[in-house]
């Protein structure tokens, strides 16, 4: 059988920082997923057949040893976007760049779309079907998934057309010279990806969180969502709470930190002898007395503010509280911390957080508040009320699960560090006029009148 012959040294040099050498060839397939190709290893594994299908393949791979980024590059953009969205990115701009050079793209398929495009829409993989679908844009495989998709999710197809209109809008007016080049830019990243791949896997990620637009409505939220410059789509889902480190507690509380002695008619240290002969109640004995205490959890975001005032005199009134701050970066994919602890229980942090702008957590925040709590102490919440998902858009049933933590656990809503510090102090849990608390108080309302 006659067998094809691969020498990628041909290729010729690259504009960035990657080493030329010599490279590995292993015989690979024509299914997806049995060819590859690895700058690191300088290791290529492709078909080795001379059927179309499998001379496509090869100048597949070909195309990313001559244009895809390496690892350190790869690292670099891992900052803002999925990993699953860089991937799939890239596999449409190697995919434009083979077309434009005159191969037939359409033998790209493996006969595993259509099944796969059921099995992700059987899944609820709303973000899966976003990436595979760049993944496979203008090959063989791309009617065949769509078409599996619709089996099992046919509302999704408007906007996956939607998405699929913007992708080509974003690459149909790049030159090829710019697609494909590969000299470092101004931020350490071959130009093309950055001009291209990077732009669509941005895109790629804030639209895979994105809440599944269904009705007309939203879908028209959905195609402004994929202009550029535009607000990213509303999820309707909590972001995931990421706990900062401690930070150095420099300041103590004081004296008022620590437990208290405090004279009692019974006990096992006879500590005030001389109240035997001027107390009436004879209260010579030392009962033991924690300070005051509790939990605060502080709205940071931007509607809110807090002062090293305010927070210097909730730690005089109740030295043993806990004052947690929460704000998330909208679009974060978890790497930076949206909570931080403010005081650990007599102890003030050196530095106050600017916070991240928007809310994104208040709902795991305040379950992340719970489990911290010493036994029945209270719990106060300094809030507007405006709860808002991942992308920091308000949502009726996130502030409805909030409003429901309110009531189960009786925490109590201010509106600022000196209003908590009153809060803290208070024998029991008030259901009062919730006006003041935005969307979490008409909930609360609304809770209070199905009573």
């Amino acid at each position: 059988m006659i067998r094809g012959v691969i020498f990628p040294e041909l290729l010729g040099l690259r504009d960035d920082d990657v080493q030329a050498g010599p490279w590995t060839v292993r015989e690979g397939g024509t299914a997806r997923g049995s060819a590859s190709c690895s700058l690191t290893e300088r290791l290529l594994e492709v078909p080795l057949a001379t059927s179309e299908c499998a001379r496509v393949v090869r100048a597949h791979e070909l195309m990313h040893a001559r244009v895809s980024p390496s690892a350190t590059h790869l690292r670099r953009a891992l900052e803002d976007v999925s990993p699953r969205a860089l991937e799939c990115a890239e596999e449409f701009r190697v995919n434009t760049l083979l077309a434009r050079r005159g191969f037939d793209v359409g033998e790209l398929r493996d006969g595993s779309e259509k099944r796969g495009g059921q099995a992700v829409g059987a899944a609820m993989q709303w973000g899966e079907a976003i990436c595979f679908l760049v993944a496979v844009m203008n090959t063989g495989g791309e009617r065949d998934f769509l078409t599996g998709l619709r089996r099992t999710r046919p509302e999704w197809s408007g906007a996956l057309r939607a998405f699929r209109q913007r992708a080509h809008a974003l690459y149909a007016p790049l030159p090829t010279g710019v697609l494909a080049a590969t000299a470092l830019d101004g931020s350490g990243l071959p130009s093309g990806y950055a001009a291209s791949t990077l732009v669509l896997a941005r895109l790629v990620t804030r639209s895979m969180a994105a809440r599944v637009p269904v009705s007309s409505e939203e879908l028209r939220t959905f195609r402004r969502s994929l202009r550029e410059g535009a607000r990213r789509p509303a999820t309707g889902c909590f972001a995931n709470l990421v706990v900062a480190p401690d930070s150095i507690h420099s300041s103590v509380a004081g004296r008022g930190s620590r437990r208290r002695d405090r004279p009692a008619t019974t006990g096992t240290t006879l500590r005030y002898p001389g109240r035997l002969l001027v107390d009436d109640q004879r209260r010579a004995f030392a009962r033991s007395v924690a300070a005051p205490g509790g939990v605060v959890v502080v709205d940071l975001s931007g509607s809110m503010e807090v002062s090293d005032g305010a927070l210097a005199r909730l730690v005089r009134s109740s030295p043993q509280a806990l004052v947690v701050g929460y704000s998330h970066r909208p679009g974060d994919l978890g790497t930076t911390p949206n909570a931080w602890t403010l005081v650990q229980r007599g102890r003030v942090a050196s530095t106050l957080p600017t916070g991240n702008v928007g809310n994104g957590v208040d709902g795991p925040a305040l379950r992340w508040a719970l489990s911290q709590r010493r036994g029945d102490e209270p719990v106060v919440w300094i809030t507007d009320g405006q709860v808002t998902d991942s992308h920091d858009h308000p949502d009726t049933a996130l502030s409805a699960q909030c409003a429901e933590l309110v009531r189960r656990h009786r925490i109590r809503l201010v509106r600022s560090l000196d209003e908590a510090a009153v809060a803290l102090r208070r024998r029991t849990w008030e259901a009062g006029s919730w006006g003041a608390f935005g969307r979490v108080g008409r909930e609360l309302t609304q809770i209070a009148g199905r009573k």
